[in-house]
């Protein structure tokens, strides 16, 4: 006996790359003494688009970005930014780029004021009247010292100093980070405002699933220092299923439904909760049929990008 579920696939999302990459890493590898960080990381960034860098901590996201800033020099592969080779003009694209760093490392002495002094000199196109306007919209005190600001507030601070540098690239390293979760959405709020407000190209590592969902136009995810993936959110979240059965009713070696001839690979099968669960990754052919016929006794179960985020690292 078998039944119908109607499975309907998200809406082809509008967004879309154009143009050439603003910035890219094509078969990148950095080691440490024996320790390979990243293994051959390939990945393309568009103009305007907010690009989710995902990955698990120590999956290579820090080292990766600090080798974009120059911090680093990686020992294979090419990075281009701006469509130039990193290596010919560190400084001139640095320039060009907005950073705020997993941790906020300012003088405590400082004030804001001080600080923007500072760095203004840093940067051609230093915004001064934007730099004032930014810290009254995060409500930040700019004559108190920087050593008595909260987590938040220095991550405001900081991501108000890299949009005053009117960058074409923000480059966020994980800035959420220790963050209670009011301050953390607000955070995000304001990244995804900003952005679209100036158009900006904005590449944001974090391992926190819920930020990426809020903010990002594409993802890459990265494991053991690999792409793994690299593309938009609903067609990755379209590819991947999971169904289950009760274990009374489960026969070893069979299936959730015809469908699963045509399964790529077993992500994750297994005893859970006194039910049978299968975790499959197939084809966009199924997806495109809008329907899944499933034997009977199994169910189809959902997912959540976590869940997805999970099935796909665990099997890189």
């Amino acid at each position: 006996m078998m039944s119908h579920l109607a499975y309907e696939a998200s809406p082809v999302p509008a967004y879309r790359p154009t143009g050439s990459p603003v910035l890219s890493l094509e078969a990148v590898q950095k080691s440490f003494g024996s320790l390979r960080v990243l293994d051959g990381l390939t990945l393309a960034v568009y103009p305007g688009e907010v690009f989710g860098f995902l990955g698990r901590n120590g999956a290579g996201k820090s080292t990766a970005i600090r080798i974009i800033m120059g911090i680093t020099r990686c020992d294979a592969g090419q990075i281009r930014v701006f469509g130039k080779s990193l290596s010919s003009d560190v400084t001139g694209i640095r320039q060009r780029i907005g950073y705020v760093a997993q941790e906020q490392n300012m003088y405590p002495w400082m004030t804001p004021k001080v600080l923007a002094r500072f760095v203004s000199g840093f940067y051609p196109r230093w915004d001064e009247p934007r730099f004032q306007h930014l810290m009254a919209d995060f409500d930040l005190p700019a004559k108190r010292r920087i050593g008595t600001f909260s987590g938040g507030m220095k991550a405001k601070l900081a991501l108000t100093i890299a949009l005053s540098t009117r960058p074409e690239l923000l480059i966020l390293d994980e800035p959420t980070a220790g963050m209670d979760p009011v301050a953390r959405r607000e955070f995000l709020d304001l990244v995804r405002e900003q952005t679209m407000r100036d158009g900006a190209t904005t590449f944001f590592s974090t391992h926190l699933i819920d930020e990426i969902e809020a903010v990002a136009d594409r993802i890459g995810i990265v494991e053991a220092g690999r792409t793994i993936y690299d593309g938009e959110l609903d067609p990755l979240r379209n590819s991947i299923g999971t169904w289950s059965i009760a274990m009374a009713d489960y026969v070893p070696g069979s299936v959730p439904g015809e469908f699963a001839r045509r399964r790529l690979r077993v992500l994750r099968e297994g005893e859970r909760q006194g039910r049978w669960v299968m975790c499959l990754q197939f084809s966009e052919d199924l997806l495109a049929s809008h329907e899944i016929v499933l034997n009977e006794g199994w169910r189809h179960d959902v997912m959540s990008l976590e869940d997805v985020f999970i099935a796909v690292v665990a099997n890189a």
